[in-house]
């Protein structure tokens, strides 16, 4: 290479930087500052309309493909610029620089292009989107293009790999110098380039990883009952797309388990995970299942003897008491309450459970617990609560039942109703626990039961068969 040579491609070096480096700084600059004044106001939290800020949110997703533009185009103008003022010598030009020049600067340009890109994208996912997508899902901005995961994979591909090969290839076709030492520079080439690709993998990785860390973390909050769990989608790729429909669908799963919470406060937590788990509409299937009935008695009396502040009191705390024996300790449901009292069901939709049993179990318990009850409006001055329990176990319909606008689950047909009529014997016979033959058949092993006389009940043919069973202990 003659010293005319390279003093030419040095003055184009300086020039050329003089001339290029101050315009793409400036353009970087201006379009920097077109978004500042709406980065501070969002700052600040004052009102902007809304086609300035949709505006600068399309600017700010396209800002790393501006910067690769500016970075292209510096890059590849050096083609034509050098390759002409080399031309321009007198001296006759070696023809590999015709070709090793331009493949050069493509190297070098697509080299800088996927850094250029990487570094702006990872900038402004720290320190711009938090504040301009604050409110917003990115991946929702219209009129935007956004580089694929794909399309990161094989930017960084080429410059991790193709890239640094090929220059070291052009090494072997680059004109001997006799002061330069080719194994050497092909050394500080190789580093160079290796340098490049981990930094470029790196940059890769922290965009990746951390989307996924959060999708992560959302959703190991999530598996513990936390749902108050906010995924922020500051990504418009793909990536951001996937991020805003976990966070939808969190919140989806949010709003309905909400629902399930409040709707199980109105129908029983285990009445609304029934509902929930058939198909909606009006349906029933027969299930075998065991019915309860409680009631107070005197009841009446005791609401013209007390004030209704009272009345609410001794209730509130009578079914705080009962229905947590209930749907807590014996696996039934509190279908609906009947004023001074409740109907429960157990083993609907669980074929698997001795309902009986627990039903028995069920009713010695809420004895137990009314006695304690008892103990403590004593103390107050109140009268003590008398109750009445009827259990039947047999064959009924479950399901929603009603009209289109508004529908009950509950259990239907003769297994209800003798189950109710058991509960009104316990005002006959004097014991405040009656089971039919059915209940004593499927639970006999586990209680000792006390056989009554058969009982006439209205609604059954011939007489039935009563058994009695103590509370607790």
């Amino acid at each position: 290479t003659s010293p005319g040579l390279k003093q030419r491609f040095f003055e184009t070096v300086v020039v050329y930087n003089g001339v290029i480096y101050p315009i793409g700084v400036f353009l970087w600059v201006k379009r920097i500052f077109s978004l500042r004044d709406l980065f501070h106001r969002l700052r600040a939290g004052t009102a902007t309309d809304s086609a300035s800020l949709t505006q600068a949110r399309r600017r700010l997703i396209h800002l790393p493909w501006f910067a690769a533009a500016i970075c292209g185009v510096a890059w590849f103008l050096c083609i034509p610029v050098f390759v002409g003022a080399l031309l321009q010598i007198q001296n006759p030009l070696d023809a590999r620089l015709l070709w090793h020049l331009p493949i050069s600067f493509c190297v070098s340009g697509f080299i800088a292009i996927t850094h250029t890109f990487f570094l702006v994208e990872l900038a402004s996912h720290w320190g711009l989107f938090p504040v301009f997508f604050r409110d917003a899902r990115a991946d929702l901005t219209p009129n935007i293009f956004t580089l694929s995961l794909r399309g990161h994979g094989i930017m960084w591909a080429v410059s991790a790999s193709i890239c640094p090969i090929a220059s070291l290839l052009l090494l072997m076709f680059a004109p001997r110098s006799p002061v330069m030492n080719v194994e050497w520079f092909a050394v500080f080439v190789g580093v160079v380039g290796i340098a490049f690709g981990i930094f470029t993998a790196l940059m890769l990785s922290w965009l990746v990883a951390k989307p996924i860390d959060q999708m992560r973390a959302a959703a190991d909050a999530v598996s513990r009952g936390k749902w108050d769990v906010n995924v922020s989608v500051t990504r418009a790729d793909e990536l951001g797309r996937l991020l805003g429909e976990f966070d939808h669908m969190i919140r989806q799963l949010k709003d309905k388990e909400k629902l399930r919470q409040t709707f199980g406060l109105h129908v029983g937590r285990r009445a609304a995970e029934q509902i929930l788990a058939r198909d909606p509409g009006l349906s029933g299937v027969e299930e075998e299942i065991t019915v309860m009935f409680v009631d107070m008695r005197s009841w009446t009396a005791r609401t013209r003897a007390s004030t209704p502040g009272e009345v609410i009191e001794v209730m509130n705390e009578f079914f705080r008491a009962t229905v947590r024996v209930v749907e807590e300790e014996h696996r039934g449901m509190v279908n609906k309450y009947l004023g001074d009292g409740f109907m429960a069901i157990f083993g609907a939709g669980d074929s698997d459970s001795n309902h009986a049993r627990d039903a028995v179990a069920a009713g010695r318990e809420i004895l137990s617990a009314v006695e304690k009850l008892n103990v403590d409006l004593a103390k107050r001055d109140h009268a003590p609560i008398q109750i009445g329990i009827g259990i039947h176990s047999g064959p009924a319909i479950v399901g929603s039942i009603g009209s289109p606008q508004r529908l009950e689950f509950t259990a239907i047909g003769d297994t209800v109703n003798i189950a109710s009529r058991v509960e009104g014997l316990t005002k006959i016979i004097g014991k405040p626990l009656l089971l039919t033959a059915a209940v004593h058949e499927r639970s006999r092993d586990s209680f000792d039961f006390e056989e009554l006389p058969p009982q006439e009940v209205r609604g059954v043919d011939g007489r039935l068969s009563i058994f009695a069973v103590g509370c607790e202990g």
